[in-house]
């Protein structure tokens, strides 16, 4: 079966906020760990129409986010109901999603950004084609952590 992509309802924003807890270092992408970050994902105005959940035979198993930095880039932001994360399914929901972003916005390239700590991200992501771009500090969870960019060209 494949994965749906449907706008994200407040049900399921709220679904995600509060009960999608991750282990160990990974807790850092707990939206609660930020309030700036949870404000934004439970605001339906912030949200829009661009932020999707991702539907797997009637589950929600993901959420995905776009936002166009240019007419012909797309960044996206994305994660997976803890459960189903470091048992391979990443894979196939990275490919589908690059998938829905080609028919839908038709970019040349998609970027994303990730913690350097998450080396399973980062492998999948170079696996499945993305590129380094730059590493940069960013402010979030109370503290300055170290990012990757990475660049996906269509």
């Amino acid at each position: 079966m494949t994965y749906e992509f449907r706008v994200l309802t407040q049900e399921q924003a709220e679904d995600i906020a509060f009960n999608w807890h991750y282990d160990g270092d990974y807790s850092f992408y707990d939206l609660e760990a930020d309030k700036e970050d949870l404000d934004e994902f439970l605001n339906p105005e912030e949200r829009g129409s661009s932020t999707f959940a991702v539907i797997k035979e009637n589950e929600l198993v993901a959420f995905f986010s776009i936002s166009e930095v240019t007419d012909r880039t797309c960044d996206i932001g994305l994660g997976m109901r803890p459960d189903l994360t470091g048992k391979g399914n990443g894979m196939k929901f990275l490919g589908s999603s690059i998938n829905f972003i080609k028919t839908e916005y038709n970019p040349e390239k998609i970027t994303l950004s990730v913690a350097t700590f998450n080396l399973r991200a980062i492998k999948l992501y170079r696996k499945v084609g993305f590129k380094d771009v730059e590493t940069f500090l960013q402010y979030t969870n109370n503290s300055t952590f170290e990012f990757l960019k990475m660049e996906y060209k269509c």
